[in-house]
C-alpha cells in the first residue's frame, strides 16, 4: 500500500537520497525498488521494549543527517524515533497523540475526502504536506524488478520439474474469518489441472500441507513452501506463477503487485479498501448481509466464505490466464 507514495516521492525528488526504515520482515519489499537508495532494518520490537535498541537506531539516524522524515506508520513510536534522531522536518498524520513530536502534523482525512483504497491514505499525506499537487490517477500498485524475479522463480520451479504453476495462499494472518474453505483451494487446482505451489508463514505450514495433500490425492503435483522461503525468495516464486489463488493476505498484495493474474477470495474484509489492483486482479465474493464485518473470527456460520464456490474461482482464474496471454 505504501509503494505508490514512495514512487511518487522519488518522482518528485529525483536527485534526493531516499532511505526506507523498515521492519526486517518487510524490508525485501523495498530492497529491489528503484526509489530506495537504502533500506535500513528497524530491528527492535514494537512498543516500549528494548528502549536501548531504539535509542541506538535514533542515534544512527542522527549521524546520517537526514533533513526530512515522512512517517507512513501512524504509531507514536515512529514519531518519537525521528524526534530523538533530531531530523529537522518531521511529517506525519496527527494520530496517536504524537502531534507535538511532528513539525508538520497532517489532519487525518475523512472517509469522504479520498478514494477508499488504502494506498490513497499514504498518497494524501504527501499531498496535504505540499509534496504532491494531486493524487496520481493510476489504478495499479506495482513492484519493480518483476522480470528478474520471474526469471529466478522459473529457474527454481524448473529445477523441481514444475511449470505452469498455480500459486496458492490458503492462510491469512488477521484471523480465520478471512480464510476460504481449505478444501476448495484443492478443488480449484483440480479444475485448473496444473502443479501447485503452497505459500504461507511457518505457522500456516500445517494448513498448507493439508491442502497440498488434498491436491496430491487428485494426481496433481504440489509443493508446500510455507515457512521455507524468505520474503525475497517468495517474491521470485510468486512472480513465476501462471496464476495465483489466495485469500485477502500479504501474499495477495505481492502477487498482484508483480502483475501475476490474481484471484482473491474476500468475505470478512473490505475488498474496495484493501483489494488487489490492476487488470489482472479479480475479487471473488458473495454479498451477504453481514459482510464486510472486519472481525477476526466469524461468530456465526462463515456464510460469506461458504457461499463462494470453487467453480466460480476456477472460472475467474482461467479467464485471467487467457487475458494475460493476449
Amino acid at each position: 500500500m505504501s509503494l505508490p507514495a514512495l514512487q511518487a516521492l522519488r518522482q518528485r525528488f529525483p536527485d534526493a537520497y531516499l532511505a526506507v526504515l523498515a521492519r526486517p520482515w518487510v524490508a525485501d519489499v523495498y530492497g529491489r525498488e528503484s526509489f530506495a537508495n537504502e533500506v535500513i532494518p528497524y530491528v527492535t520490537p514494537r512498543g516500549w521494549k528494548d528502549l536501548a535498541g531504539k535509542w541506538r537506531i535514533a542515534q544512527d539516524l542522527r549521524a546520517r543527517n537526514f533533513d526530512t522524515a515522512i512517517l507512513l506508520p501512524n504509531a507514536f513510536e515512529a514519531a518519537a524515533l525521528v524526534w530523538l534522531a533530531g531530523i529537522r522536518r518531521r511529517i506525519g498524520y496527527a494520530r496517536d497523540g504524537r502531534s507535538f513530536l511532528l513539525t508538520t502534523a497532517i489532519p487525518v482525512p475523512g472517509k469522504e475526502d479520498i478514494p477508499r483504497h488504502e494506498r490513497f491514505y499514504y498518497l494524501e499525506l504527501l499531498r496535504r504536506a505540499g509534496i504532491l499537487e494531486d493524487l496520481p490517477v493510476s489504478s495499479k500498485i506495482r513492484l519493480g524488478g518483476a522480470d528478474a524475479a520471474r526469471a529466478a522463480g522459473q529457474a527454481r520451479f524448473a529445477s523441481m520439474g514444475f511449470e505452469n504453476v498455480t500459486g496458492v495462499s490458503p492462510g491469512a494472518a488477521f484471523g480465520t474469518a478471512k480464510r476460504w474453505i481449505p478444501e476448495r483451494f484443492a478443488d480449484v487446482i483440480a479444475q485448473l489441472g496444473q502443479p501447485a505451489a503452497l505459500f504461507g508463514s511457518k505457522d500456516e505450514r500445517e494448513l498448507c500441507e493439508s491442502v497440498a495433500v488434498n491436491i496430491r490425492t487428485r494426481g496433481i503435483a504440489a509443493h508446500n513452501f510455507a515457512g521455507e522461503t524468505s520474503l525475497a525468495e517468495y517474491i521470485d516464486l510468486a512472480a513465476a506463477c501462471r496464476v495465483y489463488v489466495t485469500n485477502d493476505s500479504g501474499s495477495m498484495h505481492i502477487a498482484s503487485a508483480l502483475d501475476v493474474p490474481t484471484v482473491a477470495v474476500f468475505g470478512a474484509t473490505d475488498h474496495v479498501g484493501t483489494g488487489p489492483t490492476g487488470e489482472l486482479a479479480r475479487v471473488v465474493r458473495e454479498q451477504v448481509e453481514c459482510s464486510p464485518c472486519l472481525l477476526r473470527e466469524c461468530p456465526i456460520d462463515h456464510r460469506c466464505m461458504t457461499a463462494v464456490t470453487a467453480e466460480r474461482v476456477a472460472r475467474e482464474a482461467n479467464e485471467l490466464i487467457t487475458l494475460s496471454r493476449r
